[in-house]
Parts: C-alpha cells; sequence; structure tokens
C-alpha cells in the first residue's frame, strides 16, 4: 500500500522515499509494514495546520505483552556499553530504539515532553535503556545535525547536544554548519575543531549511514519512529502509550528470564 502524503512535515528525499524495506527475514517484513502504515496514521494531520508539533492518534498497546512484538526487532537492540548514543544499564530489561531526525517537529516534542520523563521513571532505576539512532530524512540540515550529534557523542557529549538540537525554536534557525558547531559549543564540546573534523569525516558518514539503513529496513517512513524490545510505536505518542509498551515489555522480561540478553543483529 503506498504511503500517503503527509502535508504537516517536509517530504523525505528522493533516494529515501524509494528505498525498500531490507529482508532481515519474513517476520521483518510483516513488522515493516505495520510499522509503515502506523507511521502514517500515527503523524496523519486532522487539520490543514502546518504545525509539526501536534501528535497523532494514541497507538494502541495491547494488555497481551506478546501481542505486536517481534522478536527479529528486538535483536536489533546494540546493548553496546560504550555506546555515547545510548542512556542507560546495557543489561536494562528493556530497550527502547528511536529512530529520529533533528528537524522533526513531532521528535522535539519527544524530546522535550515526554524523553525526561521515561529517563527519570525507567532509565534511573535500571529498567529501561534508550538507544539514539539517527535517520535523517528532511535533507542535508538533517544530515548535518545527525553527523554533528555523532560528533558530539565521540566528546561524551551526545546528550546535551540532543537537548540543545530540539530546544524550543531550535530546528527553526537551521542546521548549517556554523549553526550546528554553535550548538556544539551549548553543549559543552570541548574541542570544537576535532569535533568539525568529526563532523566531516568518514565515521561519522557511516555511522548515519548505517542507522539509516536500518530505519528505512524495518519500513519506517516518518520519524520518530520507536522498537520496543521489538514492539513498533510511531509518532510523538502520548506519555501512557510508551508507558505500557515498556512497562508491559519489562513484565515479559521478567517472566521469561530474558532481562538483559545481547540481541545479535538481525541477519
Amino acid at each position: 500500500m503506498p504511503t500517503p502524503k503527509n502535508p504537516k512535515s517536509a517530504p523525505p528525499s528522493k533516494s529515501a522515499s524509494t528505498r525498500k524495506p531490507l529482508v532481515y527475514g519474513a517476520v521483518i517484513v510483516v513488522a515493516a509494514g505495520l510499522l509503515g502504515f502506523a507511521s502514517y496514521k500515527a503523524t496523519a494531520p486532522d487539520t490543514a495546520s502546518k504545525d509539526t508539533t501536534a501528535t497523532g492518534p494514541a497507538a494502541e498497546v495491547s494488555a497481551d505483552p506478546n501481542e505486536g512484538v517481534y522478536p527479529e526487532l528486538a535483536k536489533l537492540a546494540r546493548r553496546d556499553a560504550d555506546d555515547q548514543l545510548a542512556i542507560g544499564p546495557a543489561d536494562a530489561p528493556v530497550v527502547l530504539i528511536e529512530y529520529a531526525d533533528f528537524k522533526c517537529g513531532y521528535c522535539g516534542k519527544f524530546a522535550r515532553d515526554t524523553e525526561p520523563e521515561l529517563i527519570e521513571k525507567y532509565v534511573k532505576d535500571g529498567t529501561l535503556r534508550i538507544e539514539w539512532r539517527n535517520f535523517p530524512i528532511f535533507g542535508e540540515e538533517s544530515e548535518n545535525a545527525a553527523r554533528g550529534a555523532w560528533a558530539a557523542g565521540q566528546q561524551n557529549r551526545f546528550w546535551e547536544f540532543h537537548r540543545a538540537a530540539y530546544a524550543e525554536g531550535a530546528k527553526e534557525k537551521g542546521f548549517g554548519k556554523d549553526r550546528v558547531k554553535a550548538l556544539a559549543e551549548e553543549a559543552g564540546v570541548k574541542d570544537l575543531d576535532r569535533f568539525m573534523k568529526d563532523l566531516d569525516g568518514d565515521a561519522a558518514r557511516a555511522s548515519v549511514k548505517k542507522d539509516q539503513e536500518q530505519g528505512y529496513g524495518i519500513g519506517a517512513t516518518s520519524t520518530p519512529s520507536f522498537l520496543i524490545n521489538g514492539r513498533p510505536i510511531a509518532g510523538a505518542q502520548p506519555d501512557e502509550t510508551f508507558t505500557r509498551a515498556i512497562e508491559a515489555a519489562a513484565e515479559q522480561a521478567k517472566t521469561t528470564g530474558t532481562a538483559g540478553q545481547a540481541g545479535e543483529p538481525a541477519k
């Protein structure tokens, strides 16, 4: 089914829109189709407004902890203790993977309104780990910000850069390279010369490309898109959507004894 156009946000680049889901396995293809549809439903406009910070309808999370969960998608969690673009213990029972773009208004809403509460409630007690995936889909400035986020992470300032880039009004100033450098300075990145070198380096480009391909591979067609222990959720949903999914995943991990198991990348 073709993805309907969403006039509330800028369209992905041509290269993004023509990509096909990667074949991780039959179950991934099914899940990819569901996430692609959910991505549209979660961000479909309910008015003619151009406001990109509005939320879509709440995603349903079944009381059955197994319903809507795809074990192969859960394996995409990296659980790398040295990953600077993650927060929370590597052995946490629940991993939330976020595919996002710094130019995305919905992503900013999630970063400002929901994510801090999830960190306070679940990350700090060891229940949740959040793993970021750079998923720039709105052109060159999105790519600049994504590589800048990665470069900030090389100096242990990713989350500070993330907060600065998603501050109210930040995206309206754009993400040209001078602006990205200013955000790095605001985030407390100490070596700005190294930051700018890393920003344009092959390692940053490779990291962003890897994240992008993973996002396209699971069928993500808009931002933000999430996986919570293999359960796809699309859009800046209400807090209770994430709470229910996290608590269901934590309970399932407890009952099955799978808490903290590192996933292997799906083939």
